[in-house]
């Protein structure tokens, strides 16, 4: 004999499931809606509806003021400082600052440590050269808002970008981007950055970001608020009508849509993937496939360097900035007795070599070579006898004598 129904669920027939997906779907379509408005009316700086277009200045308009800068595709490649060590590139605009709270740089490949700095000049105080910390968040420039900055005021005559020294490497400007921001302003920015493309990198087997490196809120953020509020509305509305026995199912149902979402993103960025990767390997032989990887540069230096190192296995210290290309320098030196840091930057100290060895340098700070003396010094140590066999911008390879 069954046992008598409790009270809440006495003579209630379970809901059907059909009613329950499109109950917890509508819910969190809903929810997903609401988090997006509240997050745009509650960040967006300025006018919520503003009556003015957002702007960009290429790199083309910029132009080197300090330091070297080179053309790079639709990129500038800041690849030096001056002798005072700083590098400067401005434009010349002419905007209202109450119409644009937001200047976005666009710019990557800068290391976290760098001291770069946003510059503008106004018509109100046209002798003043103003000034603000530009924050840098996985290599890229952040966005700044300046809708309560004191100097951001009357018009906007020109702006220009500091990049303080010394650089481990080129550093690339592709703009900056002056918003109007606004409440569909604030929406783009916030959508276009879910559905910026983001190429594998070397730390892309672990974890990827979904979009742009920089993103003022994050997908996985909106979508977990969202379903806790579908959730928890889903479960008032059936307390009410005495069916908790469908939550389960709604859950899972909330939980499976928000995977959805993600798993086709994730999906979407690794078809532009495929493209991008058989856009640069595609058709080419082993040879010029290392030629156009991220480390191209560095294969085709050691190539140069291998035709003039013995044939028999030799001793050579790689020294660089970065433990990527340190560990790639000694992958495309095998089989000689490669030996380099992987964890640290370290410079092998002078009674670690003897004669026959030899130092490959690429792009390291610290290391001088005298010609005329032959003499090679690593960091604070003592000067090492040294002769140049191979020496290109930013790189050498040098034997101890």
């Amino acid at each position: 004999m069954n046992e008598p129904a409790t009270a809440a669920t006495a003579n209630v027939p379970p809901a059907p499931y059909r009613r329950i997906a499109r109950g917890a779907l509508g819910l969190f379509a809903l929810a997903f809606v609401l988090c997006l408005a509240a997050y745009a009316l509650v960040s967006v700086p300025g006018a919520w509806f503003p009556g003015a277009s957002s702007q960009f200045v290429g790199a083309r308009a910029f132009t080197t003021n300090r330091g070297t800068a080179i053309a790079d595709g639709d990129a500038l490649a800041i690849t030096a400082t001056d002798a005072s060590g700083l590098a400067l590139i401005a434009a010349n605009v002419d905007l209202r600052s109450l119409d644009y709270p937001i200047v976005a740089w666009q710019g990557f490949g800068f290391p976290a440590n760098a001291d770069v700095r946003f510059l503008w000049r106004t018509d109100y105080a046209p002798n003043k050269l103003n000034s603000l910390p530009v924050p840098i968040v996985a290599g890229r420039l952040a966005p700044l808002e300046l809708a309560r900055h004191p100097d951001w005021i009357g018009r906007v005559r020109g702006v220009a970008l500091a990049v303080r020294g010394p650089l481990a490497g080129p550093v690339r400007i592709v703009g900056v981007k002056l918003e109007a921001g606004g409440v569909t302003g604030e929406l783009r920015d916030v959508v276009g950055a879910w559905t910026t493309f983001e190429p594998w990198s070397g730390t892309s087997i672990n974890t990827i970001t979904g979009g742009a490196d920089v993103q003022p809120l994050p997908l996985p953020t909106v979508l977990v608020v969202a379903g806790l509020l579908a959730l928890a509305t889903w479960f008032a509305l059936a307390w009410r009508r005495r069916e908790l026995a469908g939550f389960p199912a709604a859950a899972a149902i909330v939980f499976l849509a928000a995977w959805i979402v993600l798993d086709t993103q994730w999906a979407a960025n690794l078809v532009r993937q495929v493209a991008a990767t058989r856009a640069q390997y595609g058709g080419k032989d082993w040879h010029a496939s290392h030629l156009a990887a991220e480390d191209g540069a560095l294969f085709a230096f050691i190539e140069k360097a291998r035709a003039k190192l013995p044939a028999k296995p030799v001793r050579i210290f790689v020294v660089a900035d970065a433990a990527y290309f340190r560990g790639r320098a000694a992958y495309h030196l095998y089989p000689h007795n490669v030996l380099f840091d992987p964890f640290t930057d370290t410079l092998p100290q002078a009674a670690w070599l003897k004669p026959g060895d030899y130092v490959l340098v690429w792009h390291r700070r610290g290391v001088q070579y005298s010609p005329e003396e032959h003499r090679l010094r690593l960091g604070d140590g003592a000067p090492i006898a040294a002769q140049a066999v191979l020496v290109e911008p930013g790189a050498a390879l040098l034997e101890i004598l």
